[in-house]
């Protein structure tokens, strides 16, 4: 075993804090990696804060890991010390379900083992997330960093990326395809960068006149006001794909009337109940109401493929490990361009 020193939620109420605590010895075919840097997700101060009830405690967060590789077991093949790699939502699966067979590991019918809040399938402890200074991981769930990608801003791509990617590789966005991406947050930002590398023509849709010159910044070619009526009524049936990043319960038919016949809305942001709508909305126009929560480890790598082949990175803002809960804070205001991401040499501060 190794000693390690991350930040913890001790419980739902307190804030993060310096938690030391111990990693497993390296099993056959396990990777350990130094952390360099941990994005920082909605889902980790959501679930710190036991806002969904499944929490359990000590509960270290981070999703979004990128580093390098320090130790490998003996069965390892995949990667070797010095490789530059990632680790997103996963850790673990039972790899022999349909799901997993075509590489669906967060799919897995016998359920996936998350970084963090999770259960390790061998020994049913609780699964340590990012905000640390290394981790072990199963091979298989470690992809490979291109070396043309910015280590210090790629870490956002493991959640927010591969969650807007996913839906767009589902609905063949690409060259031709008018789509909307509603919302211009950590998600939705993703969403527009990487719909743009796949050739698409992108209109963000906001309730905010002040985000129209990041939009376009961002590549989009239009921004609609969702609180201008008018302008939301000329926009009916003008797009074949729409990805909803909002992460709050809100109405979702202004944005369906705005699908073309055989469209396909993705919700990626909201987890909450949603306001119904008449049906007739989806089937006047054979439309698609559809969601999508991360994707799988082939997927992912794909992803961190195409965005380096594409220089494609998150914009974010680099903090210290001791100011995460100030980060949260402020994330929790939107005020952040548009990801927050750890460098994890701060933690050197707090080891013992």
């Amino acid at each position: 075993m190794t000693r390690a020193i991350g930040y913890a939620a001790l419980d739902p109420a307190t804030p993060l804090q310096p938690f030391p605590f111990e990693r497993r010895a390296l099993r056959d075919n396990d990777v350990s990696l130094r952390i360099r840097y941990c994005g920082v997700c909605h889902s980790d101060l959501h679930s710190c804060r036991n806002d969904w009830g499944n929490a359990r405690y000590p509960l270290v967060p981070g999703h979004e890991i990128v580093g390098e590789v320090t130790a490998v077991g003996p069965a390892v093949t995949r990667h070797r010390v010095g490789d530059r790699v990632a680790v997103g939502c996963l850790v673990d699966s039972c790899m022999a379900c349909p799901s997993c067979e075509i590489s669906h590991e967060h799919q897995c019918e016998a359920g996936s083992t998350g970084t963090y809040n999770g259960k390790d399938r061998v020994t049913g402890e609780l699964t340590l997330g990012g905000y640390s200074d290394h981790i072990v991981v199963r091979e298989e769930f470690v992809l490979k960093v291109p070396d043309r990608l910015d280590l210090a801003r790629a870490a956002p791509i493991l959640c927010a990326g591969i969650t807007t990617w996913s839906p767009l590789r589902r609905f063949k966005v690409g060259k031709g395809s008018r789509i909307a991406v509603v919302g211009l947050g950590g998600l939705g930002h993703m969403g527009v960068k990487l719909a743009v590398g796949l050739g698409a023509d992108v209109t963000v849709i906001t309730t905010s006149a002040g985000k129209t010159a990041d939009a376009l910044a961002l590549g989009a070619s239009a921004v609609l006001l969702s609180t201008d009526r008018e302008a939301m009524k000329a926009a009916n049936r003008r797009f074949d794909f729409i990805l909803d990043t909002v992460p709050v319960q809100h109405d979702v038919a202004p944005y369906v009337r705005l699908l073309r016949p055989e469209g396909a809305l993705v919700m990626v942001g909201a987890i909450d109940a949603l306001p119904s709508f008449h049906s007739g909305l989806l089937l006047g126009g054979n439309k698609v109401l559809a969601g999508s929560a991360i994707g799988g480890i082939a997927e992912t790598q794909e992803l961190l493929d195409f965005c380096a082949a594409h220089d494609i990175h998150p914009d974010c803002e680099m903090i210290s490990m001791q100011d995460i809960n100030h980060a949260w804070e402020r994330m929790e205001r939107a005020d952040v361009k548009y990801r927050f991401v750890i460098d994890m040499a701060s933690l050197e501060q707090d080891r013992a």
